[in-house]
């Protein structure tokens, strides 16, 4: 399972071009079929979670040449198979920082906003089963 944080400027569409998104934390391993969760970047003024998704395609982005360092990009569109019913952001996120105690809330906080980068991760079934919660 894997989740997004990206700029959405439209919540309701049926489904979404993302293209050329960083990928930490498991993220580059994304495939056509897996469930995805989007939140919608609350640095380009979004609410947080917003949707879950089916990956329709993927496109790996080839490494520039000359760079020693690169984060692995993938380009990805999604389907929404349904829309959150209830609000789950950074500020929801922001008290779970103990990055021990093994919380689907600590995970979502320290991948997201510990790092405040847009970007795909992936996240473990315990917090894609509570994620599955707000729908």
């Amino acid at each position: 399972m894997f989740a997004i944080k990206v700029e959405i400027t439209d919540p309701s569409a049926e489904t979404y071009l993302f293209p050329a998104q960083k990928t930490m934390y498991g993220g580059k391993l994304i495939a056509r079929g897996d469930t995805i969760f989007l939140f919608a970047s609350e640095n380009e003024g979004g609410p947080g979670l917003i949707a879950k998704g089916i990956v329709t395609s993927v496109r790996a982005i080839p490494k520039k040449l000359g760079i020693a360092r690169q984060t692995p990009r993938v380009s990805i569109a999604v389907e929404r198979v349904g829309a959150a019913k209830r609000r789950l952001g950074r500020s929801e996120l922001k008290g779970f920082s103990d990055w021990d105690d093994g919380r689907p809330e600590t995970e979502l906080n320290f991948k997201f906003y510990r790092q405040a980068t847009n970007k795909i991760v992936g996240i473990s079934d315990e917090t894609a089963a509570f994620l599955d919660r707000f729908f």
